[in-house]
């Protein structure tokens, strides 16, 4: 067995949960709009340490937003590329709920996300029980992800899970509770690493998406 054949037998197995409406709002945040086209599986390898672990596995949840056909044809571009790189979409979806303003009695319908957290939380939960990673880290800032911390920590004291915010934000300290690997803060800097080129397979980078001359 060759040197690098035994260091990647040594590895633990890595992988990467990611919360994508908190990523992508923070990412909004920042206002470098190149940022969004980034691989979430070279950001997963930009995270870990590469001498000590191996990336086996990232899941990115989402869903469609209602409405604008240019929003959706972007996050068809950032979800196609996701696949091409070897990420698993889960996505999620939308319903309208009826909205009443107390003060003038005005009534509307509000676009609100379903599945998101729950897609998350049975993804790592249910390969944490398959056995597919040895450290799970968990990309969202949202404290209702706490209970899939407390859960993992309960069933799987043998694994290590570790929290990831989202640029801009701090760790959500009810996650960290649970999270036996601490905590990764993430930056420009990591996001500038894992951005990816005008085209990946049959995805193409949305113009809006472009970097920066220079």
């Amino acid at each position: 067995m060759s040197e690098k054949d035994q260091q990647e037998t040594r590895a633990a197995r890595a992988a990467l949960y990611i919360d994508g409406f908190n990523l992508y709002h923070a990412i909004d945040r920042l206002g470098q709009p190149h940022l969004k086209w980034l691989s979430y599986w070279r950001l997963g390898q930009v995270i870990l340490p590469q001498k000590t672990q191996k990336l086996v596995r990232v899941v990115y949840c989402t869903a469609f937003y209602p409405g604008s056909a240019g929003k959706r044809w972007r996050h068809e571009q950032v979800i196609a590329a996701q696949r091409a790189e070897g990420v698993e979409v889960a996505l999620g979806h939308y319903v309208h709920e009826r909205m009443m303003c107390r003060s003038c009695g005005d009534r509307w319908e509000k676009p609100t996300e379903k599945a998101g957290d729950i897609n998350l939380a049975i993804h790592l939960m249910h390969d944490a029980f398959e056995d597919v990673f040895d450290h799970a880290y968990l990309l969202t800032a949202d404290s209702d992800q706490a209970a899939t911390a407390a859960m993992f920590a309960r069933h799987f004291p043998e694994k290590r899970l570790t929290t990831v915010a989202p640029p801009g934000r701090d760790p959500s300290v009810h996650i960290l509770r649970h999270a036996s690997g601490g905590k990764i803060k993430l930056n420009a800097g990591h996001l500038e690493r894992a951005v990816m080129g005008a085209t990946v397979g049959k995805a193409r980078r949305p113009d809006e998406y472009a970097p920066p001359e220079g």
